[in-house]
């Protein structure tokens, strides 16, 4: 069982945009399951690693797209990002030094930046200036 399951309040109605989002949502439930499958403290912090990259990745993207299009939220939802990304880095910060992975903490953290996040700042942007 994965720890986020895609719901429709994430979608922000542009099918590609939505592809990966999800696409991010499955990277963050395969870390669930290497952290909780007796997975080493290695290949779970490896794993973390990729995440944060893959994140960061479609976060960069995403910023560029709205300083290129003069976008009057850039800040706000860069503010977003960041946050989500020190979350992460907490979130394997607490891992690497106790070895402790809570899943519940995870998806509380994660879900609610997702709900909230997709359903302002995203929807938003993406209604403004369409798929990119």
């Amino acid at each position: 069982m994965g720890l986020l399951h895609w719901e429709k309040r994430y979608s922000v109605g542009i099918e590609a945009v939505d592809h990966e989002h999800r696409e991010l949502v499955e990277l963050i439930n395969l870390l669930y399951e290497k952290a909780t499958t007796q997975g080493s403290k290695v290949a779970v912090l490896g794993f973390f690693g990729d995440l944060y990259k893959a994140i960061s990745s479609h976060f960069a993207l995403e910023e560029h797209f709205m300083r290129e299009h003069g976008y009057d939220q850039l800040k706000q939802h860069k503010g977003d990002h960041e946050r989500l990304l020190d979350e992460i880095r907490d979130i394997m910060e607490d891992y690497e030094i106790n070895d402790l992975f809570n899943e519940r903490l995870l998806a509380q953290r994660l879900d609610a930046w997702f709900s909230r996040h997709f359903e302002s700042h995203d929807a938003r942007l993406h209604r403004a200036f369409g798929a990119h």
